[in-house]
């Protein structure tokens, strides 16, 4: 024998589904939505609801159960491993780059400007605690690149290499500098 009698007011165990019995049959309940569609279940998926007492729906429970819920921290876009790997800075060599005009310079003198300002751009990188700085300095004969490794090999914390050849050819030396702690 059912425990669902026709006119008891029931609820669906799994979805927010009330409504009226209007048909009790062996092993199916037939009841009225409160939107007026007529549905058939097991008995086992329903729960009878009396009046006066206190219920709570699995609708209103979900609602309960996602505002006691801890959000899930955001997590912020992690740094591609190209950018992770980036220089912080750029420094070009290029004497036209360093001075308005080469117009009675020797090669001397250039090559003088082009090192004194790359030993003053280190010096500003190991202050500023930047770790990695890119020496543009082109391809051309060698000798201004020789000179900044001979440069280079003064200081301890500073290793030297080729810097990327996709950005920037041959022509381009990146310093790394030890950060002391």
């Amino acid at each position: 024998m059912s425990v669902f009698k026709i006119g008891n007011k029931v609820e669906t165990i799994d979805d927010v589904i009330s409504g009226i019995v209007v048909k009790v049959g062996d092993n199916e309940v037939s009841i009225e939505t409160d939107e007026g569609f007529e549905l058939s279940f097991q008995p086992n998926e329903l729960v009878k609801i009396g009046d006066g007492e206190i219920r709570v729906t699995n609708h209103e429970a979900h609602l309960v159960k996602s505002e006691k819920e801890i959000p899930k921290r955001r997590r912020r876009p992690a740094p591609k491993p190209k950018e992770r790997n980036a220089p912080k800075m750029e420094v070009d060599l290029h004497i036209n780059q360093l001075v308005p005009s080469t117009r009675g310079m020797t090669n001397y003198d250039m090559l003088n400007i082009q090192i004194e300002t790359a030993k003053r751009r280190l010096e500003f990188a190991m202050q500023k605690r930047i770790q990695k700085i890119v020496f543009i300095h082109g391809v051309g004969e060698g000798v201004l690149k020789e000179e900044l490794y001979s440069l280079f090999r003064r200081y301890e914390n500073v290793n030297y290499y080729d810097a990327d050849y996709q950005k920037y050819g041959l022509g381009a030396t990146e310093v790394y500098i030890y950060q002391n702690h």
